[in-house]
Formats: structure tokens, C-alpha cells, sequence
């Protein structure tokens, strides 16, 4: 190995070490929030407050950034007849003033708005003095996209020049700030304080980066550059993507409208029991489909789509193997679970009832929204954005739907089971979808493999069920370790006798 690629190689280790401290700095965040807030009303306004900054953060800046900015301007960077990569810098100029204004305006219009916004698209079902609240709380955090714009440029920039340290450190502050704001601002000032620490995260997530792009000698050109092909070029790759995030968004909002007209708390509940759901899947679904990727698009590139089949189908099999046994550790463990991490301050028994109730809707969920994940990143690496933007936005419907029919007998469960109904629809469509894409995909082996596992499945559930039943009214610590400890044993076993010479042709593909 170079030098050069041992450096890579430990810049790699340092962004994932980082990567995982800021995912566990963000359960610490909200193991915070909840000693402070519980399940009530306030959090509830906090929570719906956050709605429309996200929003027009992901659909303006997040949309631009994530598909369209980075594969553009580290074209530019190659142009050989450019050394001190004018065009790169004038693209990079271009699309930050863009976003500056555009997320400003929208800011401004939405701050100005936030009242009757709030009333009648956000939290209608909202007490009036909760539903000042929340506008209050979204008035101060309208501030953290305008910023998030800028950092998110920065960031786009220096992952393109190679440099990914300050990147990744740039969310494990933010969650720092928003901790820090709780234990010293909340006691002052009330959930506004929570809202002051989201703009100080924002402005930490991006006053970290700005060294490192100083010392690329960055150029700034007071240009919008309108008629700049590589500004439109930005926006025409940012089309698709920015629907597809509509969808995801225009989901949250309905969720937060519906459950703003039940019981207090239900909003946070919801939350905490989304959250929960999202431990599993960022750890095993998203590293996976962050890994396949690239080996997915060079496939794709190379016209090798028998190996391209072969290799997504064998990340969906381990997928099946690996959220199968968490959706049911999640489903029996979830109370023990949200003792341990959650309940404490005002996070009461109830608020631990309340959000175990969600979150037994949600891990029904968990395969599809793992699978999701991978089969997406085919569709990328295909170079087809579409399909999966208009099948996420039929989804957002269907969850629209599902959540009307069920809200009524299930509360704020029925939300949870509307979105695990319309993501495990829109899995399975696009599973489909792409099968003639591929010449098929493996689906005896898919269907094989969801077979073994699910027996392996049930014998580990009935193992941790035998243990909690005898375990009794022991400690959370207990009971969560003893039965992840037992179960993950029981699951191995069984996935062994199983899929033997499955589960060693998936080490083998690794």
C-alpha cells in the first residue's frame, strides 16, 4: 500500500469513527431532550416547529447538494484548461448566492406566515397558546437553513477536493450544541433554548468546515450565473431528487398535522418511536448501502449488469438476514429498551407506554425501509431517478390514505402502521420494477432467504419471550442484555442450521 493510500485508508477509519460518534451523540441528544420534555405539549410544539425549516432546507439546499452540486462541480475541478479552477469556483459562487437567496426569501415568507401556517397546515389540531408556541419556536429556527445552505456548499466542496474530516465532524457538533442548550439553556428559557441550540448547531456545522476550505484558496464571484451551463446543469440534476424529497417531507408534515389533533404527547411519542426504529436501520441498512454503491454504479457503467444483479441481490439476502431478528428485538425488547435509554426526568412510565405503542407499529417497518435503502441505489446506479421519485411519491398518498383510515381506531399508532404500509408497498414495487431492468433478481433465493431467516426469526422470539416471562420485573440493563445476549445466540444458531451454504456464499460475495 502507498502512502498516499494509507492516508486514505485512515481518513476513511477517522469519518467512520466520527460517523458513529455523532450517531450516538444524537441518541444522547434526545436521551437529553426527553429527561427535559417527556412526551408533552411543548416537545410536541418543538417538534412541529422543526417541520417547515426541514422542508425548505431539503428541498432547496438538501436536493442541490445531495445529486446535483458534487458530481458537477468535481467535473469542473478536472478541466484541465482551467489550473486555478475559475469555473469550479465561479459554480460554487453561483449556487451559494442562489441558495442565500432562495433560502432567505423563504425564511422570511415562512417567519412571516408562521402563524396562520401553523393553524392550518402544520398543527391545526394544536391548542391556540401551543399552536403561538410553535410558531415562536419556527420563527427562531427559519435562521438554521439559511445557514445549513452554506454549510452544506462547503461541505460539497471539500468532499470533492478529497477532504472529508471537517464534514464529518460537523454534525457530531451540532448534536454537541443541541445538548449543550438543553442542560444550559432549556432550564432559563424553556424550550426556546432547545430552538437557540438548533441555530447554534447550524452555525457550528458550519464555522467547522471554513478552515479547510481556506486553505483551498477559494475565489467568490458575486454572480448568480444564470446563463453558467454548470449552474444548469446543477439544476436540472436536482429536479428529480428535490420530488423524491418532497414526498419524504410532505409525509412528516401529514404526520405532524394528524397527530397535532389527538392527545398531548402523541406528536412526541411518535417521534421517539420513529427514532427508535431508525437505531437499526442507519446502522446495518444505510452502511450497507452506502458501501454497494459505488460497486453497484461501476457495475452499471461497465455494462456488467449480470454481476450488478448478483451483487444487489446478494445485499438484499443479507439485508433479510440481518433486520429480520432486529424487528423483532425491537418488538419484544421495546419497553425494557425505552427504560433504559429514555426513561428518566420527565420521561415518565406513560411516556415510555406511549412510545413503545409507536414503535410496535414502526418495526414492522424496518425490513422495508432497510431494503429501500439498497434497491434505490440500483435504480441510481442504473441512472434512473425517476422511477423511484414517482413510486415515493404514490407512496406519500397511499400513506396519506392508510393514515386517515387508521388514525381513528389506532391514534397515533395508526400513523405508524400508515407509513409501514405505504414503505413496505413501495419496497415491494420497485423490487418489482427492477427485475426486467436486470434480467430478473434472484427472487427464488430472495424468497429462500426471507424463509430462513424467518424461521431463525421465530425461534429467537420465542427464546427472548421464555426468558422475559421468567425474567419478570428484573432491571432494564437486564433484561435488554440478557435478551439481545440470548437472542442474538438463538438466531445464529438457527440461521447456521438454516442457511449454512447461503450465509458462506454471502461471506464469500463480501
Amino acid at each position: 500500500m502507498t502512502a498516499s493510500r494509507r492516508q486514505i485508508a485512515r481518513a476513511a477509519g477517522l469519518v467512520s469513527v466520527l460517523f458513529a460518534v455523532s450517531r450516538l451523540l444524537g441518541l444522547v441528544r434526545e436521551m437529553v431532550i426527553g429527561a427535559q420534555f417527556g412526551t408533552s405539549g411543548t416537545l410536541d410544539a418543538y417538534l412541529a416547529a422543526f417541520r417547515l425549516p426541514d422542508m425548505i432546507f431539503y428541498l432547496v439546499a438538501g436536493g442541490a447538494l445531495g445529486s446535483a452540486f458534487i458530481p458537477t462541480f468535481s467535473a469542473t475541478l478536472t478541466r484541465e484548461d482551467d489550473p486555478r479552477h475559475l469555473a469550479a469556483w465561479r459554480l460554487a459562487s453561483s449556487v451559494s448566492n442562489l441558495l442565500l437567496i432562495v433560502t432567505t426569501v423563504l425564511a422570511i415568507v415562512a417567519a412571516v406566515l408562521a402563524l396562520p401556517l401553523v393553524r392550518t397546515l402544520i398543527a391545526p389540531g394544536f391548542a391556540p397558546e401551543q399552536q403561538v408556541l410553535t410558531a415562536q419556536l419556527m420563527r427562531i429556527m427559519l435562521l438554521a437553513p439559511i445557514i445549513f445552505g452554506l454549510s452544506g456548499i462547503i461541505m460539497g466542496i471539500l468532499n470533492s477536493f478529497q477532504h472529508f474530516l471537517s464534514p464529518a465532524l460537523a454534525p457530531v457538533l451540532y448534536n454537541l450544541a443541541i445538548i449543550l442548550a438543553a442542560w444550559f439553556l432549556v432550564p432559563a428559557l424553556g424550550v426556546r433554548g432547545l430552538a437557540i441550540g438548533v441555530v447554534m448547531g447550524a452555525l457550528a456545522h458550519l464555522l467547522v468546515q471554513v478552515p479547510a476550505l481556506l486553505r483551498r484558496k477559494p475565489l467568490y464571484f458575486p454572480t448568480l450565473g444564470l446563463s453558467n451551463p454548470d449552474v444548469r446543469e446543477v439544476t436540472r440534476l436536482m429536479g428529480p431528487r428535490v420530488l423524491g424529497l418532497a414526498a419524504v417531507q410532505i409525509n412528516f408534515l401529514i404526520s405532524a398535522n394528524l397527530a397535532s389533533r389527538l392527545a398531548p404527547g402523541s406528536l412526541s411519542a411518535l417521534n421517539y418511536g420513529w427514532l427508535m426504529m431508525l437505531l437499526p436501520q442507519g446502522i446495518v441498512a444505510q452502511g450497507i448501502a452506502t458501501a454497494i454503491f459505488p460497486t453497484l454504479s461501476a457495475l452499471s457503467a461497465r455494462g456488467q449488469i449480470d454481476q450488478l444483479r448478483t451483487t444487489l441481490n446478494g445485499a438484499l439476502r443479507a439485508l433479510l438476514w440481518l433486520t429480520l431478528p432486529a424487528a423483532a428485538g425491537l418488538l419484544l425488547l421495546r419497553v425494557p429498551l425505552i427504560q433504559l435509554l429514555l426513561q428518566r426526568g420527565e420521561f415518565t412510565a406513560q411516556s415510555t407506554a406511549m412510545t413503545a405503542y409507536a414503535l410496535a407499529f414502526f418495526a414492522f417497518g424496518l425490513m422495508a425501509h432497510s431494503l429501500l435503502e439498497v434497491v434505490t441505489r440500483g435504480f441510481y446506479a442504473l441512472h434512473d431517478t425517476k422511477t423511484p421519485v414517482a413510486i415515493g411519491i404514490g407512496a406519500m398518498v397511499l400513506n396519506l390514505v392508510f393514515s386517515l383510515l387508521l388514525i381513528r381506531p389506532l391514534s397515533y399508532g395508526g400513523l405508524a402502521l400508515a407509513n409501514t404500509l405505504a414503505t413496505t408497498i413501495e419496497t415491494l414495487t420497485l423490487l418489482w420494477l427492477i427485475r426486467p431492468r436486470l434480467g430478473g433478481l434472484g427472487g427464488r433465493r430472495l424468497v429462500g432467504t426471507l424463509v430462513r431467516s424467518l424461521a431463525a426469526t421465530l425461534a429467537m422470539a420465542a427464546a427472548v419471550v421464555v426468558y422475559l416471562n421468567l425474567a419478570g420485573d428484573a432491571s432494564p440493563w437486564l433484561l435488554v442484555g440478557g435478551g439481545i445476549l440470548l437472542g442474538g445466540l438463538v438466531y445464529a444458531l438457527f440461521a447456521f442450521v438454516f442457511g449454512r451454504q447461503e450465509l458462506r456464499s454471502l461471506v464469500r460475495a463480501r
